[in-house]
């Protein structure tokens, strides 16, 4: 055995580790859960990776720690870079123009949603110092989630493009408010004058990147076709130099690339679709996120105090959003049926809420604890729940391709729906 070994030894290399091992096999399982949740019930294929990613945090998966840092939190990050960078180009200006009621049902629904949590939290005895971060990761949705939702369930219509624009208004806010704040914190005891030029300065670099991205982009589109490879490649390859650049230089990589989506709209108002431009690449590294974020939320401390503030957080959220987007929803054009839709539509929680968690974590480990108890479980439901209520709103708004009980079960189908 000894001289089987030895000279088996000799075409033994160094290879990426362990690790490597871990995630290709965990994605591996993730993908192929997707596609059975997807092909056997209807449901989206997120569902699929967030119960592999759950699974494989209560199994104590190594490959995964909170708090985030290293590649782990720039993976994160580059996930939520691309997908609001694509959110940030979905949303019309011109709309808001001729349909401001939009706008004051994202603010309605946003301010409802902090006030409401805050005040749930400090009632369940929770510190003030963590019920005000717990109140801002609440009121961001997730355009992540609710994007591939739609693709999912190739939905389209009013609720749809209402519950998109939303989701990434409320992502805006979140990490407007949420940078700030964890900037502060992480600042005891300066003054409030002392705590403006850092938070300038993370908004500075993010509106700077955000703009130099947009313009790089446009400047390409005028010599390449949007429907060219390269172009895929050039357009995932500068979101990913944005990302490290934003973080390096202080600012906020996902603000940035929302910033960036936004002005592309603006610069270059021609129909693009992103994703299909990105096309696999960007499909694992968003499939990635969802697991990561699942596995990283999975690791939280569960006990019955904990359960209850968090079940509580999530109604007084469902009710929140639903109230705002019915008291904004008077002149906006749609009806109160599709406002309920649309506020259930906003439930999912994922990478964006993790992220402006690990902020609070990094700027003080002490609230930071306080704030990740009650943050991690809650964004582990609303990421596999909460795709599921988004779901079944979409179906009962009638704005998906067809009826859910309808849904193809034969081969032939299947493949026709992932086409």
């Amino acid at each position: 055995m000894n001289e089987l070994m030895s000279f088996w030894g000799q075409w033994l290399r160094p290879s990426a580790g362990l690790p490597t091992v871990q995630w290709s096999l965990l994605l591996a399982v993730a993908s192929t859960c997707g596609y059975l949740v997807y092909r056997h019930t209807g449901l989206p294929k997120v569902v699929g990776y967030s119960i592999v990613g759950m699974v494989a945090g209560l199994l104590g998966f190594s490959g995964a720690v909170w708090p985030l840092q290293g590649i782990g939190l720039f993976l994160i990050e580059l996930g939520i870079s691309i997908v609001l960078f694509d959110a940030g180009g979905r949303i019309p200006w011109r709309w808001f123009r001729h349909n401001p009621m939009v706008l004051v049902q994202s603010i309605a629904e946003s301010a409802l949603t902090y006030f409401a949590v805050y005040f749930t939290m400090l009632w369940l005895n929770v510190p003030r110092e963590a019920a005000g971060p717990i109140a801002l990761v609440a009121m961001a949705a997730s355009p992540a989630v609710v994007t591939r939702v739609v693709a999912d369930t190739r939905a389209a219509g009013p609720v749809t493009d209402r519950a998109i624009v939303l989701a990434t208004l409320s992502t805006l806010y979140a990490l407007t408010f949420g940078g700030a704040h964890a900037e502060m914190l992480s600042r005891p005891g300066s003054s409030f004058f002392e705590a403006v030029p850092p938070v300038m300065v993370m908004f500075g670099v993010s509106i700077v990147v955000g703009a130099l991205l947009s313009g790089l982009i446009r400047l390409a589109l005028r010599y390449m076709s949007p429907s060219s490879e390269n172009t895929s490649i050039m357009v995932l390859a500068l979101i990913a130099a944005s990302t490290a650049v934003a973080a390096h230089l202080g600012g906020s990589a996902p603000l940035a690339a929302l910033l960036g989506g936004m002005l592309i709209k603006q610069l270059h108002p021609r129909p693009w679709a992103l994703p299909r431009q990105l096309g696999t690449a960007s499909s694992v590294i968003t499939m990635l996120m969802f697991v990561l974020v699942s596995t990283v939320a999975a690791q939280a401390d569960w006990s019955a105090a904990i359960a209850g503030t968090v079940l509580a957080l999530i109604a007084v959220r469902l009710v929140a959003k639903a109230l705002g987007v019915g008291i904004g929803n008077v002149g906006s054009g749609a009806s109160w049926r599709q406002a309920v839709w649309v506020g259930a539509a906003m439930m999912p929680m994922s990478s964006i809420a993790l992220l402006i968690a690990s902020q609070f974590m990094a700027a003080s480990a002490s609230t930071g604890e306080a704030i990740s108890r009650i943050a991690l479980p809650t964004i582990l439901l609303m990421e596999v729940f909460g795709a599921v209520i988004a779901t079944v709103a979409l179906y009962r708004a009638g704005e998906t391709h067809k009826p859910w009980a309808e849904l193809p079960t034969g081969t032939a189908r299947e493949e026709q729906r992932e086409s």
